[in-house]
């Protein structure tokens, strides 16, 4: 069975949908963002011509490695805080781009206050 390329953002409400505190939102007009307890984890762009880019946040120790890589650049107004944008997302597996997203969300959640974490339940595994 080939491997499914890129993502949309069905396959991206998919994979986020049923995470404890995730949140769906349409910001500045053109962008899904998906947040948790209302920090954001990943926006796809949806309109334009940045239709279909993929920014989420990246461990620090992993943000310089990330953005070596062809395709792969610092995302705008959020590369300070580690973010990260993927333009061609069909260049990318669809399974790499969850686990991606997956390990955004983690990182999100882990920087939540203890408490705000417990309410949410149990972690992604």
């Amino acid at each position: 069975m080939p491997e499914v390329m890129g993502m949309s953002a069905e396959q991206l409400d998919e994979l986020c949908q049923n995470w404890p505190g995730a949140t769906r939102a349409i910001k500045w007009d053109v962008d899904l963002v998906w947040s948790v307890s209302g920090k954001m984890f990943v926006v796809m762009c949806a309109l334009g011509p940045d239709r279909g880019r993929l920014s989420f946040k990246v461990g620090a120790d992993r943000f310089l490695e990330m953005t070596d890589q062809p395709g792969i650049t610092t995302a705008p107004y959020m590369a300070r805080a580690y973010w990260i944008s993927i333009n061609e997302t069909g260049a990318f597996s669809e399974a790499e781009l969850a686990n991606h997203v997956r390990q955004s969300y983690e990182l999100v959640r882990a920087g939540l206050p203890k408490k705000v974490q417990r309410a949410l339940g149990v972690t992604l595994v």
